[in-house]
């Protein structure tokens, strides 16, 4: 089983898709530079707005693709919230068929509690939200959702080893008109589509992995987005209502992105 966080090697498939790579290339190729400018602009006007947000809480969707050694691709489902007050509190829950999850931040520990098994686990990680998507994903290989763009500077972060920039104007999601990018990096492509207006939060955020044959992506949908005053307010502390029983991080079960009877095979 490969996942889209795998870096492996993907391919097009059909003359179908041959052609259609073809077409879009010619159309793009005219006044790149302009577009590219364009994008870069759109993509730091949504930085920055998320950055001045010292509160923020959203919905989300996510989907994750799998690929199975007989290149079968699943999309494993999930849905949650997230809210975050800068610079340091940060609650995010995530549900799915096999995972029951919340995530807790107070500036100073980072509590996972696991609702099915009525577990927690705990780790001291002071600082900022910025530091503790950093843990996260470098000791802990627990990624936020859409850590990137929480971050105090996302363009940095998502502008990173980026080699390709294209605009491709305007799309819709979720009834919200959006401008669509498409950006490709050495490892990773992705995309990324932000609402149109005086509030440019993103709508829809996909990442598709170049080395894995397939491509499976992950993707994740936005509803729901309020800032400011507009967010409940929200305790970030762990009371443990539940008199869950505690563990440490590497013994939290029921928590992990992937079913465990899925087991992540050799790259290619």
């Amino acid at each position: 089983m490969k996942t889209s966080r795998k870096l492996l090697k993907g391919s097009v498939r059909s003359t179908c898709a041959a052609a259609l790579s073809l077409t879009v290339m010619l159309v793009t190729s005219v006044a790149v530079s302009a577009d590219e400018a364009d994008a870069k602009r759109l993509l730091k006007a949504m930085s920055d707005y998320m950055a001045a947000q010292n509160a923020l809480s959203f919905g989300y969707d996510a989907t994750l693709e799998v690929v199975t050694k007989d290149e079968q691709i699943l999309a494993l489902a999930s849905s949650g919230t997230v809210t975050l007050k800068r610079p340091d509190k940060f609650r995010a829950t995530r549900s799915g068929g096999f995972a029951d999850v919340e995530m807790s931040f107070d500036g100073k520990t980072l509590t996972l509690l696991g609702k099915d098994l009525n577990t927690y686990a705990q780790r001291d990680v002071p600082g900022t939200v910025d530091h503790l998507v950093d843990e996260l994903r470098d000791k802990h290989n627990r990624p936020l959702p859409a850590a990137d763009l929480l971050l105090s500077d996302a363009y940095d972060a998502l502008m990173l080893d980026v080699v390709d920039v294209k605009d491709l104007g305007s799309g819709v999601i979720g009834g919200v008109e959006c401008d669509y990018l498409a950006f490709r990096a050495k490892e990773v492509d992705w995309q990324i589509w932000i609402a149109q207006g005086e509030r440019p939060y993103p709508c829809r955020y996909a990442i598709t992995s170049k080395f894995i044959d397939g491509g499976p992506q992950y993707t994740i949908q936005f509803r729901e987005w309020k800032t400011g005053d507009e967010v409940s307010a929200t305790d970030f502390s762990f009371k443990n209502p539940t008199k869950a029983s505690k563990v440490e991080l590497e013994n939290l079960e029921g928590t992990d992105e992937l079913p465990e009877h899925f087991v992540i095979g050799e790259l290619k």
